[in-house]
């Protein structure tokens, strides 16, 4: 919805990693090794592979990235690669949800996702972890940038986009 509404490209890490995964991409056997341990991929594959999906998408209006960065490294190669290309980041997004509803999202997304990696509650957990361990931490420094904004993640999906373009809008 957020795609349409303002003509963005969508890359969702997660979709770039499985697409790499299936076509046996030598980044995406690396990132499998990782992925299947609820592990974070290294930010040297992560960026490599994002770096390439931007180039193909030279002429875009403005991007979502979907689950990148997710750590202070990435985010700090981030604004460095947007940088040479004279643009930057303009508003960090995160949707947050209790735990338990998190976890149970997770799994029910399991079931038909085929994803391994949403289907147990040990890989699940240990992802959300390495979230507070490592992800977390960008709010902090998107919010000194005056970059961050928290969303409500519950609620229908209606409920939670209009939260979204409202937050998206107030940086027009």
């Amino acid at each position: 919805m957020l795609v349409d509404q303002f003509q963005l490209i969508h890359l969702s890490t997660g979709d770039i990693f499985r697409a790499n995964i299936k076509g046996e991409t030598e980044l995406g056997l690396l990132a499998k090794k990782y992925i299947d341990k609820g592990d974070l991929v290294p930010d040297e594959v992560t960026i490599n592979m994002l770096n390439a999906e931007v180039e193909n998408h030279a002429d875009a209006k403005g991007f979502i990235f979907d689950g990148f960065p997710r750590t202070t490294a990435q985010a700090e190669a981030l604004d460095k690669f947007l940088s040479s290309k004279d643009t930057g980041i303009s508003l960090m997004l995160a949707l947050e949800v209790e735990e338990e509803e998190l976890k149970s999202r997770l799994l029910e997304r399991g079931k038909t996702s085929g994803r391994s990696d949403d289907q147990k509650p040990d890989i699940i957990a240990n992802r959300i972890k390495e979230y507070e361990a490592k992800t977390a931490p960008l709010k902090s420094y998107y919010g000194e940038q005056n970059k961050f904004i928290g969303i409500d993640g519950m609620g229908s999906i209606e409920e939670i986009t209009d939260r979204l373009v409202f937050a998206i809008n107030s940086i027009d």
